[in-house]
């Protein structure tokens, strides 16, 4: 059986023929890493009676809070049928038995699909096609929006009260943790943010990394279609307009200095709408207006930079599985200073 960095697919083989022996096929199962996250492990697993994933937390530091695999099963079991994501299969702590991952891991279905995570994904499908594929994008996240929590299991899922000013405290420990060089911009940008947190609206469930390339595209090359959203493992309850601001920040993120290195597909003449189109598909969907936001947006810019920097600092410790990593801490001062720019009062 073939062994991954922080797999033991032999472990893997026995424990499913233990505990979802329907599950188990009769051959040896083949795992690969799959690439594009920069955080949680995720491999696909072959060899058993349909293909598996298998997310486990990252090798080496991980941050406080961060990497629940309990959290991210729990959201992904209760949104199925809500939206589109994966059927999950089990949640295990294999800490102490260490027998697969020696972490909390857990098991969901392979959605065959393709992750647009760089430009040349485009080619696979019309210009018109990638349009209506943004919009779909943008209904997704108003119909995740709208879903009632109570409803979906998912009442305790957070705590909306004072979720903002909760994630800048959150966020700027995260920093603290991570620390091995000196980005100023950065640490500009979290005190600005801090100093002028708003009022939040109705509380949702909130994915907090919703973008493209954390979905799985499928379809014909005139009508392409989200298969999947993936990649829930900062999602709680709180104010919806994050999750806007991060999909605007990303929706623009290859046009910053480094940006080529991140991940993303939404490049101009490719066939996108603009992010006004985006927001207004939303605030379509979900019946009301969208407000303000600015601060959203540099906020989205201060989370992903000091995830980055976090990548940044396994990176230089070297716990980081697969390629690209190095070329990670080049994007952080940039998206600092993107946020400055977007925060800034003056304009």
């Amino acid at each position: 059986m073939t062994d991954m960095p922080g797999l033991d697919t032999a472990g893997l083989a026995r424990w499913l023929a233990r505990e979802h022996p329907g599950l188990a096929g009769e051959g040896p199962l083949r795992a690969a890493l799959i690439d594009g996250g920069r955080s949680n492990l995720t491999y696909r697993v072959d060899g058993a009676e349909t293909p598996l994933v298998l997310r486990r937390p990252p090798l080496g530091h991980a941050l406080p809070t961060a990497h629940d695999m309990r959290r991210e099963h729990r959201v992904v079991t209760a949104l199925h049928g809500t939206i589109p994501v994966p059927a999950t299969v089990d949640v295990v702590d294999d800490t102490e038995a260490r027998e697969v991952t020696g972490t909390v891991f857990f098991v969901m279905a392979f959605v065959e699909g393709a992750v647009l995570d760089r430009p040349a994904r485009n080619a696979d499908w019309t210009p018109a096609g990638l349009h209506g594929l943004g919009i779909e994008v943008a209904e997704i996240l108003a119909d995740l929006h709208a879903a009632e929590p109570e409803a979906l299991g998912l009442g305790g899922f957070g705590r909306p009260d004072g979720y903002l000013a909760r994630q800048m405290r959150t966020w700027a420990r995260q920093l603290d943790a991570s620390r091995s060089r000196e980005v100023p911009a950065l640490d500009a940008l979290g005190t600005r943010l801090a100093a002028a947190v708003p009022d939040s609206g109705r509380a949702a469930i909130v994915h907090g990394d919703y973008r493209l390339d954390n979905m799985i595209v499928a379809g014909p090359p005139g009508s392409p279609r989200v298969a999947a959203v993936l990649d829930w493992e900062m999602a709680t309850l709180g104010d919806p307009l994050v999750d806007l601001g991060m999909l605007g920040m990303y929706w623009h993120i290859t046009e910053l200095a480094g940006g080529e290195r991140a991940a993303g597909a939404i490049v101009p003449g490719a066939g996108y709408p603009a992010f006004g189109e985006i927001v207004d598909a939303y605030a379509a969907r979900a019946g009301t207006p969208v407000p303000d936001l600015r601060w959203y947006r540099a906020f989205a810019c201060y989370k992903l930079a000091v995830i980055l920097e976090g990548v940044h600092f396994r990176y230089t410790k070297g716990h980081t599985v697969g390629e690209g990593f190095d070329a990670i801490g080049a994007l952080v001062a940039p998206l600092a200073e993107e946020g400055l720019w977007i925060s800034d009062p003056t304009r």
